[in-house]
């Protein structure tokens, strides 16, 4: 199996329970990694073969830069729901970190796998 990756996505976007959560935006943290046969686009050398990493970021980005969750649970099953129906990912792992949301932790968040995990 092969798997493509986007490491450290960054993005800005109201979340959390708490008041002062939601009064201003706060960076989530994405690592995802989505299971895609690269043979194809390794023969063909053509962006349109490929599991687009760059289109995929994109699209994430502007649905949370966008979203208004309280979880992170909510946040990342969206994601997974986006990324497996547009962009047909039948496996995917998502990891979404709140950076600096506990003290004395760097981050928090919730880690989901997705979909059958291809041999």
């Amino acid at each position: 199996m092969d798997i493509v990756f986007v490491e450290a996505l960054k993005v800005d976007t109201l979340i959390g329970i708490y008041d002062w959560e939601r009064r201003s935006k706060q960076p989530v943290v994405l690592d995802l990694e989505m299971a895609f046969d690269n043979r194809v686009p390794a023969a063909t050398d053509r962006i349109e073969d490929t599991l687009d990493y760059k289109a995929v970021s994109k699209r994430l980005e502007a649905f949370i830069a966008a979203a208004q969750f309280g979880l992170v649970e909510t946040l990342a099953e969206r994601c997974a729901e986006i990324v497996r129906g547009e962009f047909g990912v039948t496996w995917l792992r998502l990891r979404v970190r709140k950076p600096g949301a506990v003290r004395g932790a760097a981050a928090v968040g919730v880690q989901i796998e997705r979909g059958r995990r291809p041999d």
